[in-house]
């Protein structure tokens, strides 16, 4: 068994009061690392009411409560740490404001050069991707499980893959030593519910 872990990211949008017994549905079938909260250009009042509803739902159960785009937030609301890309913010400063306490992931896409700089700057995890064409989120990056092998094997800092990920798909990224696998339709979409698709996914990483 390889040591790989699931890491949730949150639908596009959600309504946080319908989205919560969701969650705790999901983050109850079977071993969960982190929840990353990621919505887009809402206001700063929609992130922090969702967070209050969403953050304690993964926190009891000791899931860690990551959110997107803003450290500034995540250190005003409780969250265990901040992701940040290539648009939102400088790792580096994304590092200072969040402290030594607090965690950092950045995602690198398909970049070495990136990873190296964002564990330079004090980053956590890094994250490549995407993988393999997404519903969820138009790239035209496509990362290589060439470059999680690489990663894995020259460093020691975590390696998040995420793109498209399903329970289908996801055994070479498991056996290429990815530390986590960043999905969103593969649990939210799951046509038997997001309880299934955390069984579903556990299971492939379990069989990789």
């Amino acid at each position: 068994m390889y040591d790989c872990q699931l890491y949730l990211v949150t639908p596009p949008t959600l309504d946080p009061v319908a989205f919560a017994p969701d969650l705790a549905r999901a983050l109850d079938a079977g071993p969960v690392a982190a929840v990353q909260l990621r919505l887009k250009d809402v206001p700063d009042d929609t992130i922090l009411r969702a967070i209050d509803i969403l953050r304690p739902v993964a926190q009891e159960r000791d899931v860690a409560f990551i959110l997107n785009d803003r450290p500034d937030l995540a250190c005003r609301s409780g969250c265990d740490g901040a992701h940040v890309g290539g648009e939102d913010m400088d790792a580096a400063a994304a590092r200072t404001l969040l402290g030594d306490r607090l965690q950092l992931g950045v995602s690198c896409y398909d970049s070495r050069d990136l990873a190296m700089r964002a564990g330079e700057a004090g980053a956590d995890y890094v994250a490549f991707g995407a993988f393999f064409p997404s519903v969820s989120k138009e790239t035209d990056i496509r990362a290589s499980v060439e470059l999680l092998t690489w990663w894995s094997t020259m460093m020691e800092l975590p390696v998040v893959a995420i793109g498209g990920i399903t329970a289908d798909n996801c055994a070479p990224l498991v056996r290429a030593g990815a530390d986590f696998l960043a999905v969103i339709s593969a649990v939210w979409s799951h046509p038997e519910g997001p309880a299934a698709g955390v069984r579903a996914m556990n299971a492939a990483i379990n069989a990789a």
